[in-house]
């Protein structure tokens, strides 16, 4: 499967913009407000997309963030763990000092405790004594069913660490670099989730973001022979995070594509239509998660794609 039903959530209590991370994650911007309102805005708008979600039947784990360690950047699991089929959870290694204080042993307890069974955990935190990172879903787009996973190198995406995670989960690897223009200069995107999403049989991509027109040919090659319909999106639409989408399962197998109400706000109506083509669209205002995190929909949620007991 490609999709699944079941979704992993953490909820904030320290939520702000995060000094550490803003230094090569161009999506962020200051706010002015107290970091204890920006958390209570931030807490109101996780409330609701969690509430959007099961009301359409997708499973939901919610586990609360802890006040210490400090961890503003909590609410975005999906970097820092990955779960597949297999039974194997992948742990990562991240660029901010203060993330990898969001690995915690007992989320894979909480899973279990779910019904869900981990054989194995493989872990590649070790990396980031060497100074290298690979920053889980955030970095790695996987296409499950056709054995690829895709990777635009950054800061956060070193590429020998994709290609390990490659060998290790038996994946073909589709690498690129993937820019975006920051006061007049081309610098690399932190992540590949924000400026691609990837569905069962399409697929939403901001294809002037790769710059080598042999790697975009690349990825476009790969994404069409496996018989994707590409949704392209602009620049700017990206910015408003309609690259940060995740497809997932709900109530009677019913597909969604999940994102912000920014991204949705920011797609042309045929671009709407093209996505409306395969599933119905779910979207929730995240201004708050956005504009201080730095990330949006996809980032919020981890796949859970575990076989139960």
């Amino acid at each position: 499967m490609q999709i699944t039903n079941t979704i992993l959530m953490i909820r904030p209590v320290s939520f702000r913009m995060n000094e550490q991370t803003a230094v090569n994650n161009y999506f962020m911007e200051d706010i002015d407000l107290k970091n204890q309102e920006i958390n209570a805005q931030a807490q109101e708008e996780f409330d609701a997309f969690v509430s959007l979600l099961k009301s359409k039947g997708v499973n939901v784990i919610v586990v609360e963030d802890t006040k210490e360690p400090d961890t503003p950047d909590s609410i975005f699991p999906n970097n820092w763990i990955s779960f597949h089929s297999n039974g194997t959870v992948g742990v990562y290694p991240m660029f901010a000092e203060n993330r990898r204080n969001e690995r915690r042993e007992d989320i894979l307890e909480t899973l279990e405790e779910n019904g869900f069974k981990i054989k194995d955990v493989i872990d590649y935190t070790s990396a980031e004594d060497e100074g290298l990172f690979l920053e889980g879903t955030g970095s790695i787009l996987i296409d499950r069913v056709n054995k690829k996973a895709y990777c635009a190198l950054s800061e956060r995406a070193n590429e020998d660490l994709f290609i390990e995670f490659c060998e290790d989960f038996d994946f073909f690897p589709v690498i690129f670099t993937a820019n975006q223009s920051v006061d007049g200069k081309r610098l690399p995107i932190y992540h590949t989730n924000v400026m691609m999403a990837l569905a069962e049989d399409f697929v939403v991509i901001c294809t002037d973001s790769i710059d080598d027109k042999k790697e975009r040919k690349n990825v476009l090659d790969h994404l069409k022979k496996d018989g994707k319909e590409v949704i392209i999106i602009t620049e700017g639409q990206m910015h408003h995070f309609a690259g940060n989408m995740l497809q997932v399962l709900g109530a009677d197998d019913k597909r969604y594509m999940v994102m912000s109400s920014a991204a949705y706000h920011s797609l042309r109506p045929e671009q709407v239509a093209q996505i409306e083509n395969h599933c119905a669209i779910l979207h929730s205002s995240l201004h708050t998660i956005e504009t201080c995190g730095g990330g949006s929909a996809r980032c919020m949620m981890a796949e859970v794609f575990l076989s139960k007991n």
